[in-house]
């Protein structure tokens, strides 16, 4: 990313490079994608992926690629709560 771009979100130019973990729901299979490299917001957070990196999360997840491991994964429905 460039020193010319900005936060789609709220504007800022400036970014920290962070490594984080992200969740994915592929076709209603939930599937966590973790050390991904990304551009973090300094102002709020919103992290950002390069084209490169956002296809080779695609040919991993919708490939052949074997997971490292798998989790139990709760989930709860907000609206059946209130």
């Amino acid at each position: 990313m460039s020193s010319d771009n900005r936060c789609e979100n709220c504007g800022s130019k400036a970014f920290h490079v962070e490594r984080i973990s992200e969740v994915f729901d592929i076709d209603g299979r939930f599937c966590v994608v973790e050390e991904i490299p990304a551009m973090v917001c300094d102002r709020c957070g919103e992290e950002l992926f390069s084209s490169e990196t956002s296809e080779h999360i695609r040919v991993m997840l919708r490939g052949v690629d074997k997971p490292l491991r798998s989790v139990s994964l709760d989930v709860f429905s907000f609206q059946e709560a209130v």
